[in-house]
């Protein structure tokens, strides 16, 4: 590709046509719309002519803008391209997507759109030039869907030339005019969305050649296409699709798809997002001094400095720090490094481990550079998705990362975690990682971030080719950053408020003497200033003192004071508890007395804003609006927001999942009607059947277990005396399993199950329960496959191929197809194999199990393909129920337990055993699990 190189003067000239591994400078990108014989051209620009064609005014615009923006070079279609050198223009065509994917801006000028002054109306957030922009001649053109969807950062400007906003900022108003999911827009890899749905994206869309409506295709598919004008748009459309579904039918392809999303927690690009957009936007002016830092240029110019760890006080910007040196990062390397990052968040069970910070780092890594999949699936292709969530997860994941970073090998690699205090499990495990890593591998940069705690600084003692920056010690720094974050704010909150030049000015003085280099404190401030009466504002600004902490006391004296103050503090008390950040909906079923709120999102807004700010709403889901806040409630308020103890809480959130799963779950949720319908093809309806229950079908045992701290306490006796859990099992069970499928969490279903047998164990009031769940546990671990992968199944082989005297097939007997005429003929008895583990190519020979009962290793041997070497290996297997340690053929007595391991060739028949014998057989490439207990007639 050529690029667009802008003199000191303001000239424009083409660079060299960059090859191969060539290094390309970042630069920028131009979108917009032709006017048929105004065009600057390759052949202008080569004749040093064209000035006088209205495009040249586009041009001078994208290379003023991109020097506003600290590039140098930019791109712009109609001039970059020799469309007289035909091979040229097939690769620009066939290349087009990646170089506006690789683009450190695109710019979209609207011909069509004029900006004006802002309505006046009060309340009306539409600007004057919206109207134009909804109906811009843009939104039509087939070639700018790339231009819209393959950048990182699109912003839109007017005729004029003036900033009118960004795909982020603007994007509801594109989702209304384009009806291109949300997900879609803020990055989501292509490969997410199915075919068809990519092809409704072109729908009303128009191209001054028909068969350019299949050729601008080619990116958002990602395939290769030679363009062949003259064919017409129906064999070009036909053309197309024989590509699609010969790469997308293509098994490595699928796999590589199934290993990126089984990898997936979030997608930390996401997370940024949101952060930025829950923290007001992000300033360049709040983070822009760390550039010029010593500390900072000592570690992005040094090659022995690997490792920068930013240290510092809650709200002192941390966050937002690192969010603006990603982006500058972003802008700065173009295609020559990988960036990869991750923010940890306490508040959400998801991404607060060690593991999580892998996984998210890897999902970053393997999007940028796709052929680092092959790494991942040398293990995903024996284990699937539990290598990423079993007990051994961390140990494979750091084998993989260390595989890919030697991959790398002198590529500039830069990996960025941010909150490591925030890294709930496993942090230790975490920083020795990284310590080590960045001791090893000279390509590969580190920055994290954390609060000043002794553990963590003891740890990091021992990299020795770490810089430390200290955020207190950068005080002035921080202090003109948080001045400026100041300035922003009040000017904001100004506009907003209609202040004068006296009460702005006093609202300035006020936060600049008191905000102590936090920029939390001055976001908080001027929340809940935004809520005062223009003519209130002196009065209270008193009432905001200095600090987080007495900050925080005074919303909470607020709520104390408020007539809501019961509800207020429950919704508190329950957003502290839960193990991920909820939706409004979902609050509604778990808080009594908002049940019949479902439906009235704005009222819901309204009570989360009477908690005092320690909340925010970021979409429609429910947060902290900083850790501090949750910490904050449990250190000094804890005997008013959990006057009960967080059991009380858990118990209630039991109830009402139970509640609220009773009163939603049914057959087929989603109307998806045929029973072998692809769980991976399900899409959420726009009325979510569960949109209320979806925590609760997911984490309903998790809090059960948590009711009860200690084997004393049993604070769940009414739910077990009471009959709720066991009349939900009864009445509810395979309607759960739908939804769990419907959720994509069948896995944490087989978990919930043993959680819930150990919870029911033992209980006074729990003998029949205990029957049904040791059923129901038996009966997702046997269909939990066909399950997770069409949820429908649930009712149909989960059904037929379940034992005929198990519980729940009797209790569901109803569901079962009556159009089915021949059944199968199945055991009356669950089998004595709990599980069958698979990996081995060759006969195992032993296996033995680890002391604390989770944890199976079984050895095989083999010969090479050649007959010339004999290869021996084993699995590290992860097993759901607690076994023993093993021996050889024969019956054995540990931990006063009677086990027996079993040759291939024998089953378990009719014998009289001693209770919860336990063993294991093998066989060609697998291993069996099997649970002998003894019953009445003392037959297993």
């Amino acid at each position: 590709m050529r690029l667009l190189l802008r003199s000191d003067t303001g000239g424009v000239s083409l660079t060299q046509d960059f090859l191969g591994d060539d290094l390309i400078p970042p630069y920028a990108i131009l979108s917009h719309t032709w006017i048929e014989g105004q065009e600057v051209t390759f052949r202008d620009l080569m004749d040093g002519t064209g000035q006088n064609k209205a495009g040249y005014e586009k041009i001078r615009f994208c290379g003023q803008q991109a020097d506003r923006d600290g590039l140098q070079h930019f791109w712009v279609d109609t001039c970059c391209i020799d469309k007289s050198d035909h091979v040229e223009l097939q690769d620009a065509i066939n290349s087009m997507f990646r170089w506006y994917q690789n683009a450190a801006k695109c710019y979209v000028y609207l011909s069509d759109v004029s900006i004006t002054k802002r309505k006046a109306s009060s309340g009306c957030s539409e600007f004057a030039w919206e109207p134009a922009f909804r109906v811009s001649r843009w939104f039509n053109r087939g070639w700018t869907l790339q231009e819209l969807l393959a950048p990182r950062s699109v912003e839109f400007f007017s005729q004029e030339g003036k900033y009118l906003g960004n795909k982020r900022s603007l994007e509801q108003q594109i989702y209304q005019i384009t009806s291109i999911g949300v997900p879609a827009l803020q990055g989501s890899p292509l490969c997410n969305f199915d075919v068809e749905e990519r092809l409704s994206w072109m729908e009303g869309r128009r191209t001054t050649r028909k068969e350019d409506r299949a050729y601008s295709l080619l990116g958002i598919f990602g395939i290769y296409m030679l363009p062949n004008y003259g064919e017409g748009e129906e064999n070009a459309f036909r053309r197309l699709r024989e590509e699609i579904d010969r790469v997308s039918s293509g098994p490595q392809l699928k796999e590589d798809r199934i290993c990126i999303q089984n990898l997936r927690l979030t997608d930390p690009r996401n997370d940024k997002r949101r952060i930025e957009e829950t923290k007001g936007g992000l300033l360049k002016d709040s983070y822009r001094w760390i550039l010029e830092n010593s500390d900072f240029r000592r570690w992005s110019d040094g090659q022995q400095s690997r490792l920068l760890w930013i240290k510092g006080e809650p709200g002192k910007g941390k966050t937002m720090l690192l969010c603006g040196i990603i982006d500058e990062l972003n802008k700065l390397m173009g295609k020559t490094a990988l960036l990869s990052y991750f923010f940890c968040q306490a508040m959400d069970s998801r991404i607060n481990s060690a593991t999580a910070v892998l996984r998210g780092l890897l999902y970053l890594l393997v999007d940028q550079q796709p052929s680092l999949v092959l790494h991942i699936r040398k293990k995903h292709d024996h284990a699937g998705k539990a290598l990423f969530e079993d007990m051994n997860a961390w140990v494979a994941l750091c084998e993989i990362f260390t595989d890919i970073l030697q991959d790398l090998n002198q590529k500039s690699t830069y990996l960025i975690i941010d909150a490591l205090d925030e890294c709930v499990i496993d942090l230790p495990r975490l920083l020795d990682f990284i310590i080590q890593k960045s001791i090893v591998y000279p390509h590969v940069k580190w920055i994290i971030s954390s609060r000043n705690w002794p553990d963590i600084e003891g740890r990091l003692e021992r990299a020795g080719n770490k810089v430390r920056l200290s955020l207190e010690l950068n005080a002035e720094s921080v202090s003109t950053a948080v001045r400026s974050y100041v300035r922003h704010q009040v000017t904001q909150l100004a506009q907003e408020k209609k202040y004068d030049n006296k009460t702005r000015d006093a609202v300035l003085a006020h936060l600049f003497l008191n905000a102590h280099d936090t920029f939390l404190w001055v976001a908080l401030v001027c929340q809940h200033l935004r809520d005062v009466p223009r003519w209130k504002v002196f009065a209270k600004l008193k009432a905001f003192p200095p600090g987080l902490s007495p900050l925080y006391n005074r919303m909470l004296e607020h709520i104390r004071n408020s007539d809501d103050a019961d509800l207020c503090k429950h919704i508190l008390a329950l957003i502290a508890t839960v193990y991920r950040p909820i939706t409004l909906k979902e609050l509604t079923s778990l808080i009594k007395g908002l049940e019949d709120m479902a439906d009235d999102i704005e009222s819901l807004r309204e009570i989360i804003g009477l908690c005092g700010s320690f909340l925010t709403i970021q979409g429609d889901t429910v947060y902290f609006v900083h850790q501090s806040a949750k910490e904050f409630l449990f250190a000094n308020a804890s005997n008013e927001i959990f006057p009960s103890g967080t059991e009380e809480v858990h118990n209630t959130v039991v109830s009402q999942s139970l509640k609220i799963m009773s009163r939603t779950l049914q057959r087929d949720m989603y109307g998806l009607y045929a029973f072998g319908y692809p769980a991976k093809q399900v899409k959420r309806p726009d009325l979510d059947p569960l949109a209320a229950s979806r925590y609760s079908c997911i984490y309903w045992v998790d809090h059960l277990h948590d009711c009860n701290p200690s084997p004393s306490v049993n604070r769940t006796g009414h739910l077990l005396e009471e009959g709720a859990i066991t009349n939900f099992i009864k009445k509810k069970f395979l309607y759960w399993l739908e939804a769990l499928s419907l959720c994509k969490s069948v896995p944490q279903g087989v978990v919930s199950m043993t959680r819930l047998e150990a919870v029911v164990e033992g209980r006074i009031y729990g003998d029949t329960l205990l029957k049904v769940v040791r059923d129901a546990r038996r009966f997702i671990m046997s269909h939990k496959w066909a399950i997770e992968n069409s949820p429908l199944q649930a009712y149909v082989s989960a059904l037929l191929f379940s034992p005929t005297c198990s519980l729940i097939r009797n209790l569901f007997k109803r569901e079962k197809p009556d159009w089915i005429v021949i059944k199968p003929a199945i055991q009356e008895k669950w089998s004595p194999c709990l599980q069958t583990l698979e990996g081995h190519s060759g006969w195992v020979s032993s296996v033995a199990f680890s002391h604390d009962s989770t944890r199976l290793v079984s050895g095989s041997v083999a010969f090479s393909h050649d007959s010339t070497r004999l290869v021996s290996g084993s699995d590290d297997h992860n097993v759901n129920r607690g076994i023993h340690l093993s021996s050889n053929c024969r019956w054995i007595t540990y931990n006063s337990e009677n086990l027996l391991w079993l040759p291939s060739e024998y089953r378990p028949s009719c014998s009289t055993v001693s209770e919860k014998m336990i063993g294991t057989g093998t066989g060609h490439g697998r291993v069996w699990i099997y649970k002998v207990e003894r019953n009445e007639r003392n037959a297993s």
